[in-house]
C-alpha cells in the first residue's frame, strides 16, 4: 500500500522577514529543526504496521481521529500547528507599531471582546499564562459563530472540537522565543508575536 509522505511546507516568507523581532537564527531552528522533525518522525510513524489505517489521511483526518496513537496525534498536530503559526504571523510594515485588525476580524474582536484592546489582553494573558509548553488561540464557534479564546497543552489544538475554527494562534514552546527572549515568554508575546500578526490570514479564517 503506498504512503502518503508528509513535507514541510515552505515558509510564507524569508528567515530574515520577521526580524528584529523573531531573529533569522530563532526561524531556522524552530522551522528548520524543529518543525521538520515533527514531519519526519509522523513520516516514519506512517510506516509501522500498527499505523496502516493512517496512510493515506491528512493532518486533519489524523488529528480528528479519536482512536489515532498518542505519538501520531502529536507529530501530525505539531506540524499542523506550525503551520498555522507560520501563516498567523506576517512581515512588519512599520517597526513601530503593532499592526492593528482591519475589516471583518476588526468587527468581530470588538463585538465579542468589547474591544481590540480587551482581547488582546484576555489572548496576551491566555499565551503568558500556559504553565509548560503549548499553544493560545483564538478560534470561532461555528454554531454560534462567536469568537472565543483557548488555550491548549503541547500539541493539543482546536481541531479535535467540531464545533471550533482556528482563526489564529501563538506558539508558547520556549524553542519559539528561547533564543531572541530566553526565558522571557511575556516579551514574546508583547514585542514579538502582537508586532507580527497577520490580521489577514484571521480575516481569510473567519466563518
Amino acid at each position: 500500500m503506498s504512503i502518503t509522505k508528509h513535507v514541510l511546507k515552505p515558509l510564507p516568507y524569508s528567515f530574515t522577514a520577521l526580524a528584529p523581532f523573531i531573529s533569522e537564527e530563532t526561524l531556522r531552528y524552530h522551522y528548520g529543526k524543529h518543525h521538520q522533525s515533527y514531519v519526519n518522525n509522523l513520516n516514519n510513524l506512517l510506516t509501522l504496521k500498527e499505523n496502516v489505517d493512517f496512510n493515506n489521511k491528512s493532518l486533519e483526518e489524523i488529528i480528528r481521529t479519536k482512536s489515532v496513537s498518542t505519538g501520531l496525534f502529536n507529530n501530525a498536530a505539531q506540524v499542523w500547528n506550525h503551520d498555522f503559526y507560520w501563516e498567523s504571523l506576517a512581515p512588519p510594515k512599520n517597526a513601530n507599531e503593532n499592526p492593528l485588525p482591519t475589516g471583518k476580524i476588526s468587527e468581530e474582536l470588538t463585538k465579542n471582546f468589547g474591544s481590540f484592546e480587551a482581547f488582546k489582553d484576555q489572548f496576551t494573558k491566555a499565551s503568558t499564562g500556559r504553565f509548560g509548553s503549548g499553544w493560545a488561540w483564538l478560534v470561532q464557534n461555528i454554531k454560534s459563530g462567536k469568537l472565543e479564546i483557548m488555550s491548549t497543552s503541547n500539541a493539543e489544538n482546536p481541531l479535535t472540537n467540531p464545533d471550533l475554527k482556528p482563526i489564529l494562534t501563538c506558539d508558547v514552546w520556549e524553542h519559539a522565543y528561547y533564543i531572541d527572549y530566553r526565558n522571557d515568554r511575556g516579551k514574546y508575546v508583547q514585542d514579538a508575536f502582537w508586532k507580527l500578526v497577520n490580521w489577514d490570514f484571521a480575516n481569510k479564517n473567519l466563518q
